[in-house]
């Protein structure tokens, strides 16, 4: 089946997780400075995840560049992202609420976790179905971020316990670490259809002595 429908569903998802997680902001109870103090970690909280749904939008969006048809591994490996993305806003949530206490922090580290290792099974769906040497594949090569990014995480939802502060400086590591644009995808694709069309001009109209001979 094509991938339109899957674009689609997995765009509008994401939509609402994001809309979802902007309405469990809570509202300054005042109109001074402290009142505004007050919500900071609310607000910073979001923003970190925001920026994490973004960069999930983003590479997903890139991701779904190199499919051209889709199979039931892949819907479901796709809905198993969607719904560990759909945590995170109840995961914010609670640590913007308790900003410095341990578990919200490990939690918060394993609502990031869990996505990272569902984008990785997604990835890993792709390829079996485009085949070992397809563009992703080709793409993604030893994928130094995808590995790292897992071990942080892991790291950080352990010093949550200890130090707090440190495991969300860590997550906010992360997050920067993949705001650097990841273009291998497009370069890949780049790549593939500057090939292409290299062999379809190299190939070239039929030769008049080929043409005669046909009509012969």
């Amino acid at each position: 089946m094509g991938k339109d429908r899957l674009t689609a569903f997995s765009d509008g998802v994401i939509a609402i997780i994001i809309t979802i997680m902007v309405l469990e902001l809570r509202i300054p109870h005042g109109a001074d400075w402290a009142a505004l103090r007050g919500v900071a970690p609310s607000f910073l909280t979001y923003v970190m995840s925001f920026v994490y749904l973004a960069i999930y939008w983003n590479n997903h969006h890139h991701l779904l560049h190199t499919v051209a048809r889709v199979d039931g591994l892949i819907l479901w490996a796709n809905s198993h992202l969607l719904f560990w993305l759909s945590l995170i806003p109840a995961a914010t949530a609670w640590m913007g609420q308790n900003l410095s206490a341990p578990l919200p922090a490990a939690v918060y580290g394993a609502a990031l976790l869990m996505p990272a290792i569902a984008y990785y099974l997604l990835q890993k769906a792709i390829i079996r179905r485009q085949g070992a040497h397809s563009v992703l594949a080709r793409a993604l090569g030893s994928d130094i971020k995808g590995t790292i990014s897992p071990v942080l995480y892991i790291v950080g939802i352990a010093l949550a316990f200890v130090l707090p502060w440190i495991s969300i400086a860590i997550y906010a590591l992360v997050a920067v670490m993949w705001l650097v644009p990841d273009r291998r995808i497009e370069k890949t694709l780049r790549e593939t259809r500057r090939s292409e069309s290299f062999t379809r001009a190299s190939s070239g109209p039929p030769s008049s002595v080929t043409t005669a001979s046909r009509k012969e």
